[in-house]
């Protein structure tokens, strides 16, 4: 009996010190695989999936033109940057893929970062394809919708942020517009490092 008792305690023992060393897992992950891409960034230099692997990173879609939801999404994504670096967070990346790559040339996301006091050094602002490829690829890659309708020159794109793990895969997705849940993208951020 006592070695029953015994076996028992050492079992409950390994069990809660192995549950000890594992990571906080994101609750209900997407586990949508990002497509391998290379685009130009802000910087007219090339940002590929291979440059983020092992990192974790924040994408949004945006444009420099959009009247009405990209202002408030890159405003908040500023201050996203600002709390992860108040965090400590190390090795994150922040990508906001442009819906209107044929107006947002690199000079124009590099002069609209700067109006929103981008840090540059881990926040890369994406063009450098044609429509139809960004369209695709934010189908594809994060389920999002995006449309360039044949007149006017607003695009139709979703408001969210989606979390990407080290392996490029996007784990979870917030609205990046007016519920932000700021402290809770630092958390699963923290989760993910």
């Amino acid at each position: 009996m006592k070695r029953t008792i015994w076996m028992i305690m050492i079992g409950f023992t390994l069990l809660v010190l192995s549950a000890c060393g594992q990571e906080e897992a994101i609750e209900n992950p997407l586990n949508y695989d990002i497509g391998d891409f290379t685009f130009t960034d802000q910087n007219n230099e090339p940002l590929s999936l291979k440059d983020l692997e092992g990192k974790v990173w924040l994408a949004d879609f945006i444009f420099t033109s959009c009247e009405d939801v990209c202002m408030p999404m890159t405003a908040n994504m500023n201050r996203l940057q600002a709390m992860a670096k108040e965090e400590g967070i190390e090795n994150i990346e922040f990508v906001s893929f442009s819906v209107d790559p044929t107006v947002d040339t690199p000079e124009v996301l590099l002069e609209y970062g700067e109006q929103y006091n981008a840090d540059f050094s881990n926040w890369h602002f994406l063009t450098g394809y044609d429509q139809a490829e960004i369209e695709k690829f934010a189908a594809d890659s994060f389920k999002a919708l995006v449309k360039k309708p044949q007149s006017g020159d607003q695009v139709i794109h979703g408001t969210k942020y989606y979390l990407v793990d080290k392996e490029g895969t996007v784990m979870k997705d917030y609205d990046g517009v007016s519920e932000v849940p700021f402290e809770q993208i630092i958390e699963d951020m923290k989760k993910l490092q």
